[in-house]
């Protein structure tokens, strides 16, 4: 593989999953791909990627011109509950808005249901007598009764602050003056709800918040290594992949750190812009060793959300709308009380790893049964250098046939890959169906280590008829990063019906959110462009839509494009009146994509094997998916290998190369 003409200074990109560290160098028009086991500090993994990349492309590490990448600190520090110890000083009267929620339940018929515990306790919330209305400041703060908390906080052995009063969207004065008085007093980072989430909601803005402030230190922690490793080897200190899907530098990332929460998944989805398709968009599917991320691409880029929540809390910024499920190669099989076979979300991780990776791994999981199943191949070497245990792996499926009453280790492979294709196809259509949009209407993007192993199978269960699996897909997210763009949100509520909202407010508002998110690029090789969106709903409803805008404002032009928006996503349009809720402003500074061009090496088929097809043991054709020339096509049953991963083609199914390498599978007879 190789960037035509593409002749500029190397750069890398490292993108950070469960179970191993992808690495993309490109240099001298050559593309470089490896990877490496996770470590627990995930800066080391990054950096022997780095080192092992840059010597297979014969590259000096201080020849790098550009570092990108995706880290999965900050959400791992949610979902393990390994964040700061986090104090939240709020308006008085409101310490429990963490607690009280929503006032509604996860599961409205589930008896044992439990809310996810709030990230901050009882003990560590703080009350102050203020009060800001969206008319202004009603009561100051008291800067004694804040000296007297700032002396409380300091002797209480917190790491992080967050500074979230009622109103503060609108305006922030009190709220401003805690922040830097408690800036001033403590040596731990502060984060105010106006500089993180200048949006209404008090739930949803305190919850973001408190997730700033809970991820900052080990976000800052992590950089802080990661910054000193790189710069000790030469290397650039990278820019960081955020939720949006746009990139940005360190020291932005450290005072924002809730932007990061989906770093890793949305490099992958960001990757999907540049694979062409006839179909109405792309469903991305990326599945690595821990979990599967599955998300939407259309005409105008990726999925974005304001609504997300991480293990039940609420995070109101900007980030590529996915959905997970833990179901990845790693992802361990076992029998739940009633006897029934399950799959997930446990994962064996890189250490010790599926029993198949022979590292002392005993449990079964996902990629063990689909070595017994044939679609991995006993003499493989996953990411080119790890052989595989052939033995271990039917030894511990065949203890989970044992505990679930199966029949050998054959029918407990059948069972956890068909289990972990169901779960799979579980999160595709959460992200289709369940939202208007039919699956057969787009095509299946697959990718991630295992991604392209599974995905005919779970793209006939949906029928869905094209399966695209770009080149380089077991490193795609780390691909993505090359040519990810430098992107910067903005947003402020201003509640307004849209017949009353003045041409002089709008055009306020939205210099000052263009002011912001411009002084966030980094970028200086290219003049950045913004773009505006205004969040809208009909009077009396509860939720909004986002619909683009585009200056000066003309609010029928805005009218007209809410009613189309709304008649689109919910098939039918109101007479009454429009409000608009958030205005909101993206900066984005472009970066050039690589030109990849595709240049098939050594032979294509490589010998055959038995893989498992419709019931019974099939002999296989094999073949080196390098070797595969442009335009040649492969009928299934086929497995296409590569050393990041392996593609399999089922029975009936065809696979067509393109010119930029990107198998198309397609079912029905050779084209």
């Amino acid at each position: 593989m190789s960037a035509d003409g593409d002749k500029r200074p190397p750069v890398i990109a490292v993108d950070v999953g469960g179970t191993f560290t992808d690495v993309v160098l490109l240099a001298d028009g050559e593309l470089t791909t490896t990877k490496v086991p996770t470590t627990a500090d995930q800066s080391e993994g990054v950096m022997q990627g780095l080192t092992r990349a840059c010597s297979v492309a014969e590259v000096e590490p201080s020849e790098i011109e550009a570092f990108s990448h995706a880290m999965t600190v900050s959400v791992n520090a949610l979902l393990e509950g390994a964040g700061a110890t986090t104090a939240l000083v709020t308006t008085e009267g409101f310490g429990d808005v963490l607690e009280i929620g929503r006032q509604d339940r996860p599961e409205l018929y589930d008896l044992a249901a439990e809310k996810s515990t709030p990230l901050v306790p009882s003990e560590r919330r703080f009350e102050l007598a203020e009060r800001s209305t969206v008319e202004g400041i009603e009561r100051p703060v008291d800067e004694g009764e804040v000296e007297t908390l700032a002396a409380e906080l300091a002797d209480s052995g917190i790491e992080s602050v967050a500074v979230c009063f009622l109103h503060a969207y609108a305006h922030p004065e009190n709220e401003t003056r805690v922040a830097e008085l408690l800036r001033e007093r403590l040596d731990v980072p502060v984060s105010a709800s106006h500089e993180v989430l200048a949006e209404f909601r008090e739930y949803e803005r305190t919850s973001t918040t408190v997730v700033d402030a809970y991820v900052r230190p080990p976000i800052q922690q992590y950089l802080s290594r990661l910054d000193e490793r790189a710069t000790a080897a030469g290397v650039p200190t990278p820019r960081i992949m955020q939720s949006n899907g746009g990139i940005a530098d360190s020291k932005t990332v450290r005072k924002r750190a809730v932007t990061t929460v989906l770093s890793g998944p949305a490099a992958g989805v960001i990757s999907a812009n540049a694979v062409e398709t006839d179909r109405e968009g792309l469903i991305t599917f990326d599945m690595g060793g821990t979990s599967s991320d599955v998300s939407l691409a259309r005409e105008g880029g990726a999925e974005i959300t304001t609504d997300a929540e991480i293990d039940g809390r609420p995070i109101g910024v900007p980030m590529v709308d996915v959905h997970t499920v833990g179901a990845g190669g790693g992802s361990i099989g076992w029998v739940d009380a009633g006897g029934a076979l399950r799959v997930g979300p446990e994962s064996a991780g890189a250490t010790p790893g599926p029993a198949a990776y022979g590292r002392g791994g005993t449990e079964p999981t996902v990629t063990d049964a689909d070595l017994v199943l044939g679609y991995i191949g006993e003499d493989a070497e996953l990411g080119g250098e790890l052989p595989l245990d052939p033995e271990a792996a039917h030894t511990a499926l065949a203890s989970l046939a044992e505990t679930a009453g199966l029949d050998g280790a054959l029918e407990a492979a059948r069972g956890v890959y068909r289990i972990a294709n169901a779960n799979m196809t579980r999160a595709i259509r959460a992200v289709t169906i369940e939202r208007g949009h039919d699956p057969r209407r787009f095509g299946l993007c697959a990718f991630g280590g295992a991604g392209p192993m599974h995905a005919a199978a779970i793209a006939e269960t949906l029928g869905v008829g094209t399966v695209v699996v770009p080149y380089a897909s077991g490193v795609r997210s780390a691909f993505g990063l090359l040519s990810a763009d430098e992107k910067h949100d903005a947003a402020r509520t201003v509640r307004t019906p849209l017949s009353e909202l003045t041409t002089e407010t709008v055009a306020e508002t939205l210099s000052a959110l263009e002011a912001e998110v411009l002084s966030r690029i980094a970028a200086t090789d290219t003049e950045p462009t913004v773009e505006y969106a205004a969040d809208l709903r009909y009077r009396g409803q509860s939720f909004e839509l986002t619909v683009p805008i585009s200056r000066p404002v003309d609010t029928e032009t805005v009218r007209a494009g809410f009613h189309d928006a709304h008649e689109s996503t919910s098939g039918y349009r109101m007479d009454e009146p429009v409000e608009c809720v958030t205005l909101r402003a993206t900066g984005v500074a472009e970066r050039e994509s690589p030109a990849v061009v595709y240049d098939a090496e050594g032979p294509a088929q490589t010998g055959s094997r038995e893989a498992f097809f419709d019931g019974e043991f099939v002999e296989t054709p094999i073949y080196c998916r390098d070797g595969l020339g442009v335009e040649e096509t492969v009928a299934g049953p086929a497995v296409l290998e590569a050393d990041e991963s392996t593609t399999v083609v089922p029975p009936d199914w065809t696979a067509a190369v393109s010119a930029d390498g990107t198998l198309e599978l397609t079912r029905g007879p050779t084209r």
